[in-house]
């Protein structure tokens, strides 16, 4: 009898705990216990970080470029302790401007920066930063940039090839201020106030140097193993590797290096195939992965390849990146004049994407890529052939349309490549 009036005693009670809990509309089904409160806190330390985001593919952590589109092509973001190399144009005009993005991004987002350059004072290359396009005016601004652009309904389909309308559409425009990425004003700069509240660390490799240089065993040149026990100092100091995360409120670093490999790092491995500093540069890299993998930290490196002579380096350094964005300016060259590329600045080659968390990187499905500077925007578009309907367009100019279309690959145009014109 007593064990009857206990189970009866119970069942009261869990009909009363289930009354209240649905008179709450809360269900008496709930984890218990520091299972509970640890998931609670591992999904709180994932969002508690601005401006970061976890992957959707691989679960990493990521923070964005500080252009939508690239992120897009990326995977969306680039991931927290990795390194993107940005693969210099010609004149470093539109290279240096994805550089200051990078930083722009940054500072809105309330990250620490380290800014390192060997030719512009870092408090130079922060005033020059692009100013934010924020809420109204940021829909405003890009209506303004696109309007001249902009083409009637009714001949979109006349002016864009049949293969380009499956692809999926490019994130050109802006959308909202709270998402994740922001949109900047590449002919206005940052407000002062913004660069005055934020936390950066500066080195500029001149004021480094010093009058009489210890030679060293070490075969790291004297710019890079400054620069290494420089951003070494700001990791372990500041508390982005994790070793006092009770500190402070986590936070993201982000690390911009201008130029690595050019001459006035000390480097000489663009002046001569056979370099003395061969290994230098790589090595460097390799340490730099290291320290950035055991941190919140992240980093963009602008690296002149086209005057590295030596082949078998620039393949090195690919390997040792993690992402890898070639930038081609038409500037200087045949196809600044050429008139398939005349609504484009220059082509975008995406030559490396990281493998995170898996086998095979992924591989975006728009290959033909190219970029142009409006008035306000940098952005990134699809690459296509322009149509031509002209009955009275002579032979020769027929060929070059040809000829220029092969230099595309085989991802755009393919159909354009023959000797025979095609009217549609």
């Amino acid at each position: 009898m007593a064990a009857v009036a206990t189970c009866g005693t119970g069942a009261g009670s869990t009909g009363s705990i289930a009354a209240a809990a649905s008179k709450n509309n809360v269900t008496s089904f709930q984890r218990k216990g520091p299972r509970a409160s640890g998931t609670d806190s591992g999904c709180s330390r994932l969002v508690s970080i601005a401006g970061t985001r976890p992957s959707v593919r691989n679960g990493q952590l990521l923070v964005s470029t500080g252009l939508p589109a690239l992120d897009q092509l990326l995977g969306g973001g680039l991931a927290v302790g990795t390194v993107l190399l940005i693969e210099e144009d010609k004149y470093n005009i539109y290279s240096s401007l994805v550089f200051k993005y990078f930083l722009a991004e940054g500072i809105i987002n309330g990250h620490t920066l380290l800014v390192a350059s060997a030719k512009e004072d870092p408090a130079d290359i922060l005033q020059e930063l692009p100013a934010p396009l924020l809420d109204d005016n940021c829909k405003k601004d890009f209506d303004e940039d696109v309007c001249n652009d902009k083409t009637p309904d009714s001949n979109i389909k006349m002016k864009i090839a049949w293969r380009y309308q499956l692809l999926p559409k490019m994130e050109s425009g802006p959308v909202s201020s709270s998402r994740f990425g922001h949109y900047y004003d590449a002919s206005k700069r940052m407000p002062q106030e913004l660069i005055e509240a934020s936390k950066w660390h500066g080195f500029f490799f001149p004021e480094k140097l010093s009058s009489t240089l210890n030679i060293e065993s070490c075969s790291l040149t004297h710019g890079y193993r400054k620069l290494l026990q420089f951003i070494q100092n700001v990791i372990y100091e500041e508390g982005f590797d994790g070793s006092s995360p009770q500190k402070k409120q986590k936070n993201i670093l982000r690390i911009g290096i201008q130029s690595l490999g050019s001459p006035l790092w000390g480097d000489d491995i663009c002046c001569t195939e056979n370099c003395d500093n061969s290994h230098s540069l790589t090595k460097f890299l390799y340490v730099l992965r290291g320290l950035l993998r055991t941190s919140l930290s992240a980093c963009i490196i602008t690296m002149p390849t086209h005057l590295i002579q030596n082949k078998a380096v620039i393949a090195r350094v690919t390997n040792l990146s993690d992402t890898v964005v070639g930038l081609e300016s038409f500037i200087g060259s045949e196809r600044e004049t050429n008139p398939l590329y005349k609504d484009y600045h220059g082509l975008i080659h995406i030559r490396q994407i990281p493998r995170l968390n898996n086998l095979i990187y992924d591989v975006s499905d728009v290959k033909d890529l190219a970029f142009k500077l409006k008035r306000k925007l940098f952005t990134i578009e699809r690459l296509h052939l322009p149509p031509d309907l002209s009955d009275t367009v002579s032979r020769s100019s027929k060929q070059d349309l040809a000829e220029s279309s092969k230099l595309l690959g085989p991802g755009c145009g393919m159909m354009a490549g023959g000797k025979k014109h095609l009217d549609f």
